[in-house]
């Protein structure tokens, strides 16, 4: 099971845009994420009349490695570590914050 899934509410913690929240648009591969507004750069495009793209300089968001963002504990409005857990006597597995123990996934 992963620690941060598509969807949950991030904070960065470390780099450029630490402090920044977003959402997790995607899981890019199994060690990076993309989050929304953060980590966005400046890419140089040129026309594809193919494809119907205007050429120009465009504003995207990069990916981020998994390490560098953590998961926003709404309780505490501050970021916090996940763990998980099992239920129901080995038939579920959920994640929780470990600073309160508060179930992430129910």
């Amino acid at each position: 099971m992963k620690k941060i899934k598509k969807g949950d509410d991030v904070i960065v913690i470390t780099g450029r845009d630490s402090g920044k929240r977003g959402t997790v648009l995607n899981l890019v591969s199994e060690s990076h994420v993309l989050v929304e507004g953060v980590n966005k750069v400046k890419k140089h495009e040129r026309p594809n009349p193919m494809k119907n793209t205007q050429g120009g300089i465009i504003e995207k968001e990069m990916p981020l490695h998994i390490s560098n963002v953590a998961l926003f504990n709404p309780a505490t409005k501050k970021a916090d570590r996940v763990g998980i857990k099992v239920i129901d006597g080995g038939a579920k597995r959920v994640r929780y914050f470990k600073s309160n123990g508060e179930v992430i996934d129910v």
